[in-house]
């Protein structure tokens, strides 16, 4: 059993995030499996549920005003996924916070990219395996 339930992230732009995260997480084997109108919520913006198996584990919520950034780190299953990853997040508009590449700061086989997402956040790939 997972120590987290879920994560919920405050974004600007719902529509913006969809696509970044869309992208970035596919290769991870997670997709959209749930959209929440902005009228059944209670700030007013888009919610976003992104999982595997059609639960929700990371939650997008649309809302106005400043927030300080967060970091998350998902698992993947290979250093192929980590790869794919880091390029699709850069093409789908994220920027580079960390190639993808070996950290021997935290063990000999944690290979890892980071992205910053469109609103800040760095968003990390692992697979922590060789």
């Amino acid at each position: 059993m997972s120590i987290i339930d879920h994560i919920e992230l405050p974004v600007a732009d719902a529509e913006v995030s969809r696509r970044f995260y869309e992208a970035a997480l596919e290769p991870l084997g997670l997709s959209l499996v749930i959209t929440i109108d902005p009228a059944r919520t209670a700030h007013g913006g888009a919610r976003l549920g992104f999982g595997r198996k059609g639960y929700p584990s990371l939650w997008l919520h649309e809302e106005a005003g400043s927030s300080l950034p967060v970091h998350v780190a998902f698992s993947a299953g290979d250093r192929k996924a980590v790869d794919a990853f880091h390029n699709k997040a850069l093409a789908h508009g994220g920027s580079d916070n960390g190639a993808p590449g070996v950290r021997e700061r935290y063990h000999p086989t944690y290979y890892a990219a980071y992205v910053f997402d469109p609103d800040g956040n760095n968003i990390e790939a692992v697979c922590q395996t060789e």
